[in-house]
């Protein structure tokens, strides 16, 4: 048992599993939402949309410092999403048209910006991450997220229900669907920039969608869902970290976003409700089954 408990023995491999599992969680937790509300394409946009938010804080603060990150990403993140929303609300486009154009606009504005700046940004640390690198601000920045959009998301879970499943029955009954909806995109944004410094806007992706894709092929239960979504990823995360730790040259990001599609293939394989297999598996005709209760059946064989 030594390869499992070695890793806890180095300061950075304890702040890197602590880190990647409050991470880890709140991705899975929040990625119920997103997949129930079909809102995949909008997180790859807005995970993507932070770069010239990173440029910008790194021109103001003059290095990549994790208050320039969170800062300008969310910043840019939030101009995206908030942007996008209010063309498609105040023209004929649809919502994902307007956030495709942003989104592109927002990229290419980033890339220039960083052919300008000053201080020397490395474009792999922004788009894989480094978990190993994680400071005690990196872990208190993912304190505050998971202990502010868990509790959140759980307290309001049942209008949330409604709005998703009956939106008629949630309007008739007074919810109010556009501050639930710019709610869960600030806390997706939120969540997103907490995670850009281990996994990386790439990956990021991943850590997101495959928890809750997971455990929806797995259930039918919302709060499932949600809680099982945010276990699989912490417990994806920790095992992604073992598995780069005894691994050489194995980046962790890489590695845990590898470990989720791993279970991911296997509840889409094997799910006794929803997997392949059991799709693949042959069904008695009604017939065989009225003569396997038949007594004589097989004396007549």
């Amino acid at each position: 048992m030594t390869w499992l408990t070695e890793p806890f023995s180095h300061d950075f491999m304890q702040r890197a599993l602590v880190g990647g599992a409050l991470i880890g969680f709140a991705n899975g937790f929040l990625g119920g939402f997103v997949v129930l509300r079909r809102l995949a394409l909008m997180a790859d946009a807005l995970s993507h949309s932070m770069l010239p938010g990173l440029a910008l804080g790194v021109m103001l603060a003059g290095s990549l410092t994790l208050s320039a990150l969170f800062t300008g990403g969310l910043a840019a993140a939030l101009f995206v999403a908030l942007g996008a929303l209010l063309i498609s609300r105040s023209s004929r486009l649809k919502e994902d048209t307007a956030l495709a154009i942003l989104y592109t606009v927002a990229v290419s504005f980033g890339l220039v910006l960083l052919t300008v700046v000053k201080a020397r940004v490395s474009l792999n640390h922004y788009l894989f991450g480094n978990i190993l690198g994680l400071a005690n601000s990196d872990l208190w920045l993912a304190y505050g997220v998971t202990l502010t959009a868990i509790p959140l998301l759980a307290a309001l879970q049942r209008p949330y229900l409604l709005l998703l499943f009956e939106p008629s029955v949630a309007r008739s009954q007074g919810v109010r669907a556009g501050v639930l909806n710019l709610l869960l995109v600030v806390l997706l944004v939120v969540t997103m920039v907490a995670s850009v410094q281990a996994v990386g806007v790439i990956l990021m992706l991943g850590l997101l969608i495959a928890p809750a894709a997971t455990v929806y092929l797995l259930c039918d239960s919302f709060p499932a869902m949600l809680w099982g979504g945010g276990l699989i990823g912490a417990v994806g995360s920790l095992i992604g970290l073992v598995v780069s730790y005894h691994v050489s040259n194995l980046p962790s990001g890489a590695a845990i976003v590898l470990t989720l599609g791993a279970i991911f293939l296997l509840a889409w394989l094997f799910s006794p409700r929803y997997g392949v297999l059991r799709r693949l598996r042959r069904p008695r005709h009604f017939h065989d089954e009225s003569l396997a209760r038949w007594p004589g059946h097989h004396e007549h064989k």
